[in-house]
């Protein structure tokens, strides 16, 4: 013998009928820090800090990520190392 029985009720109603606590006001609590600090680390995470960030580890670093594009389109292309290399 196979017994269904189905139970049409919202999370809040099942939460209350097996006496399990409300977590309503602790999830938007948690859920209001994160926001608060997503949105005070934006700015750390704009293309143009990264950016500044990368190039700041070796003190050529603009220059050298200019050799490396340069490199990379010219081994795409067919030319190889650039001459003198």
């Amino acid at each position: 013998m196979k017994v269904t029985v189905e139970v049409d009720c919202t999370p809040l109603e099942a939460r209350q009928f097996f006496g399990l606590p409300d977590v309503q006001p602790m999830q938007a609590a948690v859920l209001a820090e994160m926001e608060r600090r997503m949105l005070a680390d934006l700015d750390r995470f704009s293309p143009e800090a990264l950016l500044k960030s990368w190039m700041s580890l070796t003190p050529r670093g603009a220059e050298q990520a200019q050799e490396l594009f340069l490199n990379l389109f010219r081994q795409g292309f067919g030319g190889g190392k650039p001459p003198g290399q």
